[in-house]
């Protein structure tokens, strides 16, 4: 059977960013790599994704609360 992974740009797509998005976010270790240092891709399984977007803070998580 054949694991698929995941890129960069499906990653993205699978949680609605832009490529260029995810080098602001800290993205979990890749569970593939593939080629060598200089040509390296990584690849993520879709479940790893899924775990790490649900466990990701919410927008604007740095910005101060209003107060009562």
């Amino acid at each position: 059977m054949t694991i698929h992974y995941l890129a960069r740009t499906d990653v993205a797509e699978r949680i609605g960013v832009k490529p260029a998005t995810l080098s602001r976010y800290n993205l979990p270790e890749p569970d593939a790599i593939t080629g060598t240092r200089h040509n390296a891709a990584r690849g993520w399984l879709p479940e790893t994704i899924d775990r790490w977007n649900a466990q990701r803070p919410g927008r604007g998580r740095g910005a101060p609360r209003a107060r009562d």
